[in-house]
């Protein structure tokens, strides 16, 4: 829509998976290969409908250890790929994705997570945060992780997450949860790349891609076994150090009311969401209680907690849906033992409830509950 020569870009009304998806699409993915799994199966049931639209490919891999070794081929001929799953199909994601940060190959890939360990429950959990941030595969690699709150961040990281895989040649995971992906709210798009942007993007992948040239390894998109001599392995190693440590300027964060706040609330993606509704009952009860929500949950934004007030804040809470806490971890490395860090948990796939954050932060703030609270 087009008034006066201001472009207005339509809201559509879209459940978290599927607009995932279509953000992917527009970002210029070309190729999606998957395999079911509850709660993400509207991911690639979107793509299968959609990619041809677009002159794109959709597989079905037999498994999910197969769908992210084809998205690692299609990466490695200068396409945009995508690969998604939930929890433990995650798991078995992990060796392809670990070849895919040695060979520097850009890929994309959602986690719609759900309870465990092991097969766990079906329903929405925060159980995956140590194995997104601290071990999503063998040799110590590291990856840029985004954590979204609402359908609408879920659509705007997706998009960027294409141009920071390119950028670093490395793979980018989008953290989500069952609740981000099956809920359903209106969201605005992004617009579709261009044909010629997608051209020029594969054009520019020729020089390091699998697209003839000779078999050097520094330009080889793709690794065997023991391929490399211990210098050179211990080379790479020192490279992707150097690019890990490039991301500090790529952290993202959310800082709500915090200015003032007594009591900190810290949580990501759904938690946070609920988290900051009750930031907001709270203040309007005269109750000091802010939010810091990291967007990226790797790199961590310790940068969120030493701009905290420490004279002021008597506590900080993390909220997670997660049994035991994981996420609470690098909170407490980031508050440096400044204020207590306490927590708010559940797990199984529960949802966090607002009483249970309620009742946490009235104990914090010396205001115990005399009565059930409903918000």
């Amino acid at each position: 829509m087009n008034l006066g020569g201001t472009m207005i870009m339509a809201r559509v009304f879209m459940k978290g998976c599927e607009a995932i998806a279509e953000s992917a699409v527009r970002a210029g993915c070309r190729f999606f290969a998957g395999y079911p799994i509850t709660p993400q199966n509207e991911i690639p049931e979107y793509f299968a409908r959609r990619l041809p639209e677009v002159g794109g490919s959709f597989v079905q891999g037999e498994s999910e250890i197969a769908s992210v070794n084809m998205v690692y081929g299609a990466s490695s001929a200068g396409v945009r790929a995508m690969t998604s799953s939930s929890s433990p199909g995650i798991s078995l994601k992990s060796e392809g994705i670990s070849y895919c940060a040695a060979a520097r190959i850009p890929i994309v890939y959602a986690n719609i997570s759900r309870g465990g360990p092991g097969v766990g429950s079906i329903q929405p959990a925060q159980m995956d945060y140590l194995q997104a941030t601290k071990a999503s595969g063998n040799g110590g690699f590291e990856m840029m992780v985004f954590a979204p709150s609402s359908v609408q961040e879920a659509v705007d990281l997706t998009y960027q997450a294409f141009e920071y895989a390119d950028r670093d040649r490395n793979p980018v995971l989008i953290l989500a949860d069952g609740v981000i992906g099956t809920m359903m709210e209106p969201v605005v798009l992004p617009e579709m790349i261009a044909e010629d942007k997608i051209k020029k993007i594969q054009e520019d992948k020729k020089k390091w891609a699998c697209v003839g040239h000779p078999l050097d390894y520094q330009k080889r998109s793709w690794i065997q076994p023991g391929q490399w001599q211990t210098s050179e392995m211990q080379k790479v190693n020192e490279e992707a150090e150097k690019l890990y440590d490039s991301w500090k300027n790529d952290e993202k964060w959310e800082s709500y009311l915090a200015d003032d706040a007594e009591i900190i609330c810290t949580a990501y993606g759904i938690s946070a969401r609920i988290a900051k509704s009750v930031v907001r009952e709270l203040r309007s009860q005269g109750i000091k209680a802010g939010l810091i929500r990291p967007i990226t949950v790797h790199p961590f934004p310790n940068e969120a907690y030493e701009q905290l007030n420490y004279d002021q804040v008597k506590a900080v809470l993390d909220i997670e849906m997660s049994i035991p806490a994981q996420f609470v971890q690098d909170v407490r490395s980031a508050v440096k033992g400044r204020c207590p860090v306490e927590t708010c948990l559940c797990s199984g796939g529960n949802i966090m409830k607002k009483e249970e954050i309620v009742r946490a932060i009235k104990n914090l703030s010396g205001k115990e509950e005399n009565h059930e609270t409903t918000i």
